[in-house]
C-alpha cells in the first residue's frame, strides 16, 4: 500500500469526522461539535437516513458547520476515499470519533460464526481501518482519535459475546495504540457508555419470542436476561446525554485514556478493574441469569 504523506494542517477551523451519525450518540455528537465550533464531516453508510441530523443541526443553527457524507466502516476503499476527501476539501483532520457499532443479542452455540465476524467487521476492523487511515493526517495537526467503546468492552455480560468480545478488542487495540500515537503527538481516548435509550437498541429488530424459542436449554436464562435489559434500558441515558463526555474528550486541552458517561457506567467498570479473580463479576453478570 502506497504510504499517505500528510499535508500541514490549512488555518482555520478545526474538522472531525464521526461514524454513525444517522441516530443516537453519533447524531448527537455531530450536532454538539458543531455547536463547539467544529467542522463536522457526519458519516454514515446510508446517507438516506440522514434527515433527523439535518433537522436537529438546522435546528441547534449549525446547519452550515454539518457536512453529511457516506462512509461504510467496513469498506477499506469507502474509509480510504473519505478521509482523503476530507482532507482534500478542509485541509486537515483533526479528530475522529469511533462511534458506528452494530449489537447482536445470542449465544454462538445456537446462532454460528457468522455473527461474530459481522460484529467484529462492524465494531473492530472497521474502526481499526479508519484510525489508520487517519493516523497520518492526525499526526500532521496534534490530533486525537475518540473511540465510543462500551461498559461491554470491560465486562463480559450474557448473551453478548460477540458484541463484548468486538469491544474488548477495541479496548486492548487503542489502550495498545495510546501510548504510540502520544509519542507523535496524537492523544487517544475510550469512551464507555452504559445503557442508552437510542434506536441502537430498537434497531437490532430482535424477535424476543423467535429468540427464546431458538435458544434451547438456554431460554430460561435468556429469559431472565432479556427482562433484566428491559428494565435498565427504562432508566437509561439520553443520547445527548452520553454525548456529552465524547465532545468534553474532543474539546479538552489533554484527554484522559478512559472515560464513562455516567455515574452508573463508573460503578459497573469499576467492579471489575477492582476485580483480580474474575469472582466479583462473574457473581454479578450470573445474578442476571436468574
Amino acid at each position: 500500500m502506497t504510504p499517505v504523506t500528510p499535508v500541514a494542517p490549512s488555518s482555520g477551523t478545526k474538522t472531525v469526522l464521526i461514524t454513525g451519525t444517522s441516530s443516537g450518540i453519533g447524531l448527537e455528537a455531530a450536532v454538539a461539535a458543531a455547536r463547539a465550533g467544529w467542522h463536522t464531516v457526519a458519516t454514515m453508510r446510508d446517507t438516506g437516513r440522514a434527515d433527523a441530523l439535518r433537522q436537529a443541526a438546522a435546528g441547534a443553527g449549525v446547519a452550515d458547520l454539518v457536512q453529511v457524507k457516506r462512509l461504510d466502516v467496513t469498506d477499506a476503499d469507502s474509509v480510504a476515499g473519505c478521509v482523503a476527501e476530507v482532507v482534500a476539501e478542509h485541509g486537515r483532520l483533526d479528530a475522529v470519533v469511533n462511534n458506528a457499532g452494530a449489537g447482536f443479542v445470542g449465544t454462538v452455540e445456537q446462532h454460528g460464526m457468522e455473527p461474530v465476524r459481522a460484529a467484529m467487521e462492524v465494531n473492530y476492523f472497521g474502526v481499526v481501518e479508519l484510525t489508520r487511515a487517519a493516523l497520518p493526517h492526525l499526526r500532521a495537526s496534534g490530533g486525537r482519535v475518540i473511540t465510543v467503546t462500551s461498559v461491554g468492552g470491560v465486562i463480559g455480560q450474557p448473551f453478548n459475546e460477540a458484541y463484548c468480545a468486538a469491544k474488548f478488542a477495541v479496548e486492548g487495540f487503542m489502550e495498545s495504540l495510546a501510548p504510540v500515537a502520544a509519542s507523535t503527538g496524537v492523544q487517544v481516548a475510550v469512551v464507555e457508555p452504559g445503557a442508552v435509550s437510542s434506536e441502537f437498541v430498537t434497531s437490532q429488530g430482535i424477535d424476543i419470542p423467535a429468540l427464546l424459542t431458538a435458544a434451547g436449554p438456554y431460554a430460561p436464562a435468556l429469559r431472565a436476561y432479556i427482562d433484566r435489559t428491559l428494565k435498565s434500558f427504562g432508566n437509561a441515558q439520553t443520547s445527548a446525554e452520553a454525548a456529552a463526555p465524547v465532545i468534553a474528550a474532543l474539546t479538552a486541552e489533554r484527554m484522559p485514556f478512559r472515560v464513562q458517561t455516567s455515574d452508573w457506567a463508573r460503578e459497573f467498570v469499576a467492579a471489575k478493574l477492582a476485580d483480580l479473580d474474575g469472582s466479583a463479576v462473574q457473581n454479578l453478570t450470573g445474578d442476571w441469569l436468574r
